[in-house]
């Protein structure tokens, strides 16, 4: 069995590893030259079976700013798109690289490989989680709600102090399908205590197996098919596309969700000072208004750089 550490969901993190991710985060965020040689001589295979902008481009500058060498390989250049059992592309790939970040279907999938390959291996997102997204979004709402624009370490250190207080005092409502993002706040809500609340039609629910981890963990977390409710004094309005790839012609889904939209009545719902977040690519007028998209849109693409920022302090951490 492979005992070396990985970061394949939420769960692989402590509370408090979680706050050092976030503490680092800020200082390299604050000088892009930081950590530059905290990967010198390694090499990092980029495994992508989806397609990806943020994820793939945030962890390829990653690798290389930490002074690295990322390798991206697609199922089209590897023998993995031929039918390659993945157990045996980890146990060839973990004598050539000395770690891997993987974006793929099942959440099983990269854990099989994570036994096989010997190396950490990080999630770039499965159809079950997106843990590196959800850090990046919990980075940016603290950065806003605790005003951290620091340059310093001591600065950054002295708002980190406050940081438990700012997140587990946080309403955040998810708009949208029970999809890997709904099971990544839920996820992170049983680590880090804050209120959670999934805004979604009737009928629709939380994924059992997520729910049954996160009460495991002593997570709590609220499913209101009242929209307005929902948004009722929330710190934070988040969502996802409501309709995941493939499933583009789910019309039965699509009419459901229609009604979730973020609009003007969900965000006058939430508090003054809410901030509205996108892990992108959004489609505006399906689940935000292009009003509202554009309104909060400075926090939506400091969101995506923030990718950068976390997960070269999760590389950091694990490679």
């Amino acid at each position: 069995m492979n005992s070396v550490r990985n970061f394949l969901s939420v769960y692989d993190l402590t509370a408090g590893e979680m706050y050092d991710i976030l503490s680092r985060a800020a200082l390299l965020k604050a000088d892009r030259t930081l950590g530059g040689g905290y990967l010198k001589g390694k090499k990092i295979g980029l495994i992508f079976e989806k397609s990806s902008t943020r994820t793939r481009v945030s962890f390829e500058v990653g690798v290389a700013e930490l002074g690295g060498h990322p390798i991206f390989m697609s199922p089209r250049d590897m023998q993995l798109g031929r039918g390659e059992p993945i157990k045996d592309t980890a146990r060839v790939l973990s004598r050539y690289i000395d770690g891997a970040v993987i974006r793929t279907f099942e959440q099983a999938r990269i854990e099989e490989f994570a036994v096989y390959f010997k190396k950490p291996v990080i999630n770039g997102l499965t159809d079950l989680y997106h843990p590196a997204q959800i850090l990046a979004d919990i980075f940016t709402v603290y950065e806003a709600k605790s005003k951290m624009r620091n340059s310093t370490k001591k600065a950054a250190d002295a708002a980190l102090r406050d940081a438990g207080d700012i997140i587990k005092n946080l309403k955040i409502a998810y708009f949208g399908d029970a999809n890997n993002m709904a099971n990544s706040w839920i996820s992170l809500q049983a680590v880090m205590g804050f209120e959670l609340v999934l805004a979604m039609p009737d009928g629709f629910k939380a994924d059992e197996w997520v729910a049954s981890e996160s009460r495991k963990r002593g997570g709590r977390f609220a499913v209101s098919h009242d929209k307005i409710g929902a948004a009722k004094d929330a710190d934070v309005i988040t969502t996802d596309v409501f309709i995941s790839m493939g499933q583009e012609d789910n019309k039965e889904k699509i009419d459901k969700l229609k009604p979730f939209i973020i609009d003007d009545g969900v965000i006058g719902s939430a508090k003054k000072d809410v901030i509205f977040l996108h892990c992108l690519p959004v489609h505006r007028n399906e689940e935000v208004t292009e009003a509202v998209f554009e309104r909060f849109s400075p926090y939506v693409f400091e969101e995506a750089e923030n990718r950068l920022h976390v997960q070269k302090a999760i590389m950091e951490m694990l490679f």
